[in-house]
């Protein structure tokens, strides 16, 4: 199969790669890697000794505060005001600087509110805010 226009007696050797025997030899390294593969993840056979372990996981209870639709601030079930707030912050704060505070926020409750709260943790020290939601769409 030529790429010369007809009727030309240019007697120049035509260049194409066969690549048949490429693709016979990857075939061949193929089968020889899939059958030694098996071979080569041998293991040594070691009993090892047994230990019993207690897996001690303190689970941190976050901070949690609800501002509910009257504007009213709940530390756990407890009205605090803004000074109130300030010390139960710093209390946390010097408790467990890696604490988490959970705001959950009455959707009617305005963003200035809630920003005053988030200030507030965070003049604490407390950077871990989160603003938490029920986690259905609507």
């Amino acid at each position: 199969m030529g790429f010369g226009s007809f009727g030309q007696q240019d007697a120049a050797p035509m260049a194409e790669i066969n690549t048949t025997p490429l693709v016979d030899v990857m075939l061949v390294l193929l089968v020889v890697f899939i059958v030694t593969a098996p071979v080569m993840t041998h293991a040594v056979k070691v009993e090892l000794p047994k230990a019993t372990t207690t897996v001690v996981q303190q689970q941190k209870q976050p901070l949690r505060l609800t501002l509910q639709a009257d504007g009213a601030l709940l530390d756990d079930k407890t009205v605090i005001d803004a000074t109130t707030l300030d010390a139960r912050l710093a209390a946390v704060f010097a408790a467990d600087p890696q604490t988490e505070v959970h705001i959950y926020a009455d959707k009617t409750v305005q963003y200035e509110r809630i920003a005053q709260t988030m200030a507030a943790a965070q003049r604490a020290g407390l950077n871990k805010i989160g603003l938490m939601t029920n986690g259905q769409g609507g």
